[in-house]
């Protein structure tokens, strides 16, 4: 299972404003969310994925507000900004290039 230690820099803000461009979620959704997606490939630690939302609140790319969860909980929902939806644009072109270039690597090498 990799956890959010493997992964390349700046890739948890990708999956996160990808997860949050179907709509609003919490911050355990978000987490299930990727989990699920990735066939339980990927666990996201609390100690990650919150300080990684709360650097992206100031990055203007999510606002956040509070509501009730489908447990009936009080919950911090997150929605994407059009700065977000900018930044997941620039980011997801990024990524794709990086693969793409490790991928000729791995091909030729």
């Amino acid at each position: 299972m990799t956890s959010t230690a493997q992964l390349l820099p700046g890739t948890l803000f990708l999956l996160i404003l990808r997860s949050l461009a179907r709509g609003p979620l919490h911050g355990y959704a978000i987490a299930r969310r990727l989990h699920e997606l990735s066939q339980n490939g990927l666990q996201i630690e609390d100690g990650s994925l919150y300080p990684a939302l709360n650097r992206m609140l100031a990055k203007g790319w999510v606002k956040a507000e509070w509501g009730i969860s489908e447990n009936n909980r009080r919950a911090r929902f997150y929605t994407l900004t059009r700065e977000g939806r900018k930044q997941l644009e620039s980011e997801s072109a990024e990524f794709d290039r990086l693969v793409h270039a490790i991928q000729l690597v791995m091909r030729t090498a």
